[in-house]
């Protein structure tokens, strides 16, 4: 009998990474594979509740969740809190999920897709003699951070604990470019334990990660081919786009918006401002009130993700005094929008972002520019990549309070607006990114992850 490829995909946690493992989850069904996806139970009744009617993903996924160790109220921001419960909880529920698969199901589980920064899953999957792949949702530099952290501590960057020693610039190899060791993910955080638990994490993530067969990664070697050439064992098969598929964005953890597509087509082309700031950033009510003026100074047309939890401690009276009136119909807020169909409507004209790196493929893939606003972790870096490397984006500049300002706002749009050079260069890295996919680098180097993943199952 033939056996069908069926795969345990194990996201982290977050929005930013369910969802690029969910949709290579749904490429690897159009390829024939059985996917069972094991989100944590806190947000697998979130994306169970945001599926639209017509989502059809339960009938081609088996979607599972198992507890992360803390209980439905308690806060999911706080990582160290997070971390500590699914380092203790996860691994062993994880185990009985893909025990009680291979009892019951003809098609075992023939090999797990793990996130990254779940590297304890790799060793589940050791364990039970399960072949393994490594998956990271996120830039290649980033990652090559990752797996460079015992030599910057050799080097005397950073120490054991991963306090910054040195803070100049500093290249982790020829062919990539500065990166500002205050933008390493571990470093942005004020609390020393938290970052006492990361780095330990990821010094452990980088010895699981050497059991993996695979270690592929959302990215495009065109995008950043010094990275790529650092560490060639890390595969690019990216971007993984719901457009590329034909198909529409599953594993949101809040309903999608679509009438602010109706909105957009009302709108002239080349003309909006998108601005969303992904699933994690916060902003104060004084930064909140600063952007919104600024969105309104500037004269432009705009559509605007405020989801439920962007404001600290905010409602929907956090709005300057009469913005909603004075804006008007050039505005359009929503709690959560369809980002992939927004960024290929003509009408968008630049993504004022918080440079998650969903977010950063999405609009790269559609041509689109960038104001940068990030918030922590990866993004920061990101900025550089859009604003230094690839020039489609300018960031923006903190006052003396630490806020970014309406005027700085307003000007750097201006800014942005008036110089086409923005979006020629933005056209050009599309048409690049855009030839991995159809017969490209990626493309070909998915084609292999897939043969293999067949072979190994004993399908073809």
């Amino acid at each position: 009998m033939v056996q069908i490829p069926h795969i345990v995909a194990i996201p982290y946690p977050a929005q930013g990474h369910v969802l690029p493992l969910m949709e290579l989850s749904l490429w690897l069904v159009k390829e024939g594979c059985k996917i069972t996806f094991v989100n944590s139970e806190f947000n697998h009744k979130r994306v169970i509740k945001a599926l639209s009617e017509n989502d059809d993903v339960r009938n081609k996924i088996s979607l599972v969740s198992i507890p992360d160790g803390l209980g439905p109220e308690e806060d999911r921001t706080d990582l160290k809190k997070l971390t500590e419960a699914i380092a203790e909880v996860m691994p062993g529920k994880l185990e009985e999920v893909i025990n009680m698969i291979n009892e019951s199901d003809e098609n075992g589980v023939s090999c797990v897709i793990v996130d990254e920064n779940m590297g304890w899953a790799l060793g589940v999957a050791e364990k039970l003699n399960i072949r393994r792949v490594a998956f990271w949702p996120a830039a290649a530099a980033t990652l090559v951070s990752l797996f460079s952290v015992s030599k910057l501590i050799d080097d005397g960057i950073i120490d054991s604990d991963g306090a910054i020693l040195k803070k100049q610039g500093i290249r982790l190899s020829p062919n990539m470019p500065i990166m500002n060791p205050s933008d390493f993910v571990w470093a942005c955080f004020p609390d020393p334990a938290l970052t006492k638990i990361i780095i330990d994490l990821v010094a452990d993530n980088n010895e699981r990660v050497k059991s993996a067969d695979w270690i592929i990664c959302n990215s495009v070697k065109e995008l950043e081919p010094g990275a790529f050439d650092m560490f060639p064992q890390v595969t690019p098969i990216g971007p993984l786009l719901a457009t590329n598929r034909f198909g529409s964005s599953t594993g949101h953890f809040w309903p999608e918006d679509s009438n602010c597509l109706k909105w957009l087509d009302q709108q002239p082309h080349n003309s909006v401002i998108y601005v969303a700031f992904g699933s994690f950033t916060i902003l104060d009510l004084t930064q909140f009130q600063e952007l919104a003026l600024g969105l309104e100074s500037s004269k432009r047309r705009f559509l605007w993700v405020v989801r439920e939890n962007l404001i600290l401690d905010g409602n929907d009276s956090a709005y300057p005094k009469g913005f909603k009136d004075r804006v008007g119909t050039r505005g359009h807020i929503v709690k959560w929008a369809p980002q992939q169909k927004v960024l290929a409507h003509p009408s968008i004209a630049c993504f004022l972002s918080h440079c998650g790196w969903n977010s950063t493929v999405e609009s790269v893939s559609n041509g689109v520019p960038f104001l940068c606003w990030p918030y922590f972790a990866d993004q920061l870096f990101n900025q550089s990549y859009i604003c230094d490397v690839w020039k489609v984006g300018l960031g923006f500049d903190k006052n003396e309070f630490g806020v970014i300002g309406k005027e700085e706002i307003k000007n750097k749009m201006d800014k942005l607006f008036g110089d086409v050079t923005f979006k020629e260069r933005a056209l050009d890295l599309q048409a690049k990114v855009n030839s991995s996919v159809k017969g490209g680098s990626s493309n070909k180097m998915f084609g292999k992850f897939i043969d293999w993943i067949k072979t190994q199952s004993g399908s073809i």
